[in-house]
């Protein structure tokens, strides 16, 4: 596991991190504490030192595991979102200050330590451009709430702005079929020494190439009303420019899409989802022992390939 600094905010974060959606049962279904508990122990043994999460996952149940689990560990980064009120039914997202001051307290609470990244949780474009949420956001970093800030954006344009207001941080989603907002801020990334997550490395599961052409997921599932049948067909034959890249120590279509974002330069942190221990150890050995995740010449071929399957124009 390498040691990476997060941009500018001075905190070394490992260059995978536990993402915890997935076991927070929100996403793909109950998981259950037992098992929460031992990937998340699981993740320690094999060097992983960041942990990401949200204030509403399990209903802030993944906050009071990671602080009962990793909170006392100065070395571990821990990074939350907030800005989703589910009191309202159905659930909205809500910026306004006094909400964020609020929610990041309980945060606090939960996790029994101040957070060490505090990012807004999928705002629009125009709720950075007021700067409302990111003023607050700027004041309650210098008075000591959180040690740096930044916006989980699902846009290039919602990244962009982020930057612009003075984000420290950026998590996007990125991989090898969605790696245009990423592309499209490198140089605004590189400009301000932004540290980046990368979220949804395999596509929910989709690049680990498991899935066949007419595969149903469970009504508790979000991936079923993710894909229609044509567009998860579609993606499905894509596939084959991943698996073009199977050889070698590089083992599986899971590898190939998991070293893609590694060996991404702008990517300070790849947030795995695992869901138990044997998918949490896949992915750790399959992303290998050395920093060369792919070469110069596997990359070009990779995404001459996705050229090829229509992924990238």
């Amino acid at each position: 596991m390498q040691r990476l600094e997060l941009g500018a905010t001075k905190l070394t974060v490992s260059n995978m991190a536990l993402g915890t959606w997935g076991l927070s049962g929100d996403g793909y279904g109950e998981v259950s504490e037992a098992v929460q508990d031992k990937v998340i122990e699981r993740a320690r043994l094999l060097g992983i030192t960041t942990f990401e999460t949200a204030d509403v996952y399990g209903n802030g149940s993944m906050e009071r595991r990671l602080g009962e689990k990793v909170g006392s560990d100065p070395k571990c980064v821990i990074v939350t979102k907030v800005g989703t009120d589910r009191d309202n039914e159905p659930a909205r997202k809500c910026f306004k200050p006094q909400f964020l001051r609020e929610r990041i307290d309980a945060c606090a609470e939960r996790l029994g330590r101040t957070p060490d990244v505090v990012l807004l949780h999928n705002p629009s474009h125009s709720t950075v451009e007021r700067d409302d949420a990111c003023r607050t956001m700027r004041e309650l970093a210098a008075s000591g709430a959180f040690k740096a800030w930044g916006v989980s954006a699902g846009s290039a344009e919602v990244g962009r702005e982020a930057i612009a207001h003075g984000a420290q941080v950026l998590e996007l989603a990125y991989n090898a079929f969605l790696s245009e907002d990423l592309t499209e801020l490198e140089e605004d990334i590189r400009m301000e020494n932004v540290g980046v997550l990368a979220r949804s490395v395999l596509a929910h599961g989709l690049l680990a190439g498991h899935w066949s052409f007419n595969r149903e997921f469970p009504d508790e599932d979000h991936r079923s009303e993710r894909w229609t049948p044509t567009d998860l067909r579609r993606r499905v034959n894509q596939l084959e420019a991943l698996r073009s890249l199977v050889g070698g120590d590089v083992l599986t279509m899971r590898a190939v899409a998991l070293r893609f974002v590694l060996a991404t330069e702008q990517v300070t942190s790849a947030v795995l989802g695992p869901r138990n221990i044997v998918q949490l150890d896949q992915l750790v050995r399959e992303a290998g022992r050395t920093d060369t995740y792919l070469t110069a010449m596997q990359l070009t071929k990779l995404n001459n390939r996705l050229r090829d399957v229509g992924v990238l124009r």
